[in-house]
């Protein structure tokens, strides 16, 4: 789950936990809502702590460029 799933599931928990009134036999949709709210923030806090592990796009490969200057004296034909 990425950082675009988990804000996404934490804005419709939120939703249902606290601007839906309605009801429905057999669902509380508060108690779904805070239960995506859990899962979004949970899967947050998860992506966080492994995006800085995995370096991102291409961090975590460095490579040392060695650069060499040639100064001449003379002009070159």
């Amino acid at each position: 789950m990425g950082l675009g799933v988990s804000i996404f599931l934490i804005a419709i928990g939120a939703i249902l936990a606290f601007a839906v009134d309605a009801e429905a036999r057999g669902i509380d949709v508060q108690t779904i809502g805070w239960i995506l709210l859990a899962v979004g923030a949970l899967g947050l806090l998860l992506s966080m702590m492994f995006w800085s592990s995995w370096g991102g796009w291409g961090g975590g490969r460095r490579r040392e460029v060695v650069r060499e200057d040639v100064y001449r004296d003379e002009p070159l034909p």
